[in-house]
């Protein structure tokens, strides 16, 4: 956007400046509550970009991914305007519960309306107040309780901005996704407003090899944007393994689950990835894998009733190609002491 002023819930930001805004939410039995938003804009005009997190309010990995994100000082060269919003769920991670207190999925509930549930007036605000402002956004997920997902990027790999973006991102894995009824990216996209979808870690817990992808893809999205300048020495582009297809191996029976794959290691069709046993019987069960491919999601929980979602597995037909990927994003991420947790208020480069 080209305007030298942007504003905000009534709030001026001119170029040049970092500003913190309260908009106003609806109020909790009484209690005033607001969504905390940090506007960056640049000198220089640019594309308007949204950051988000815990849409889910126990998917904590985003939220320190934007606290991190905020100390980088190459920020201060940005060109444009970046829109920061560590939690969106404000009111589900008073409890930490993926809901809001009405025991709606926000989610589910976009594009919302002013005189709808709960969830649906919190949608409307931050989809008028902030998505509708910019140009694209990322929005940053883990997965839901007592599962844990493999760093990936979900979004629609048809579309050639979004998948340039996508792999400019340098998570592990690009995974296609349908778009859902309600979702902010189904509405935002309605709108001509594309989002990427960053997966990682589990909710309620911190993952800090996510974080890192995480806070390292943002600025690779930002530099593919030309909102940051490309850093000036070459290096070597991390191709993630993309797929289109991907499922859910369910449990066969009820019982404790005793897993022999976890996160990242591949599979072959047919393989047994687990067994579920019961507690008092030697009978068990075998969990095999419907097709070639990497596990990107798991259960957390040794104890399943027959149909849970066990291992969410993307198909992938060069095995050995997609895990040396993926074992390069993993090591590499560790070793990117730049983007390592900030002592008090240190900024890095």
């Amino acid at each position: 956007m080209a305007e030298d002023i942007f504003e905000l819930s009534g709030t001026a930001i001119p170029k040049g400046s970092d500003t913190a805004v309260d908009i106003e939410l609806p109020k909790l039995y009484n209690t005033p509550t607001k969504l905390p938003v940090h506007v960056i804009r640049g000198k220089k005009s640019g594309p308007t970009v949204f950051v988000s997190a815990a849409v889910h309010g126990d998917e904590l990995n985003g939220i320190e991914i934007i606290r991190r994100l905020r100390k980088l000082k190459i920020l201060k060269r940005l060109r444009g305007t970046l829109i920061l919003v560590p939690i969106v769920n404000i009111y589900g991670i008073m409890t930490l519960s993926r809901y809001l207190p009405d025991r709606r999925d926000l989610n589910r509930s976009f594009p919302g309306s002013a005189k709808g549930s709960l969830a649906s007036r919190v949608a409307k605000t931050f989809f008028e107040q902030i998505v509708s402002k910019c140009d694209f956004g990322i929005d940053l997920h883990t997965a839901a309780i007592h599962r844990s997902n493999l760093p990936q990027i979900r979004t629609n790999t048809n579309n050639p901005f979004t998948l340039k973006l996508a792999k400019a991102f340098e998570a592990p894995v690009i995974l296609h996704s349908e778009l859902r009824d309600g979702s902010l990216r189904a509405e935002a996209l309605e709108a001509g407003i594309p989002v990427l979808l960053y997966e990682a870690g589990e909710a309620l817990r911190f993952n800090e090899t996510a974080i890192r992808i995480g806070v390292k893809g943002i600025v690779n999205v930002l530099r593919e944007s030309e909102m940051l300048p490309r850093t000036p020495a070459k290096r070597r582009a991390k191709i993630p393994a993309m797929t289109k297809s991907s499922a859910w191996v369910r449990a066969v029976e009820s019982g404790m689950v005793r897993t022999l794959k976890d996160l990242g290691d591949t599979v072959q069709q047919g393989q047994v990835i687990a067994y579920i046993n019961e507690p008092l019987v030697d009978e068990g069960y075998e969990l095999v894998a419907p097709f070639d491919g990497i596990i990107i999601g798991r259960s957390e929980i040794p104890l399943v009733q027959a149909g849970d979602a066990v291992f969410h597995i993307a198909r992938f037909k060069d095995l050995d190609r997609a895990e040396e990927r993926i074992e390069y994003f993993s090591d590499d991420a560790l070793e990117q002491s730049e983007f390592a947790p900030l002592q008090g208020g240190e900024e890095i480069e």
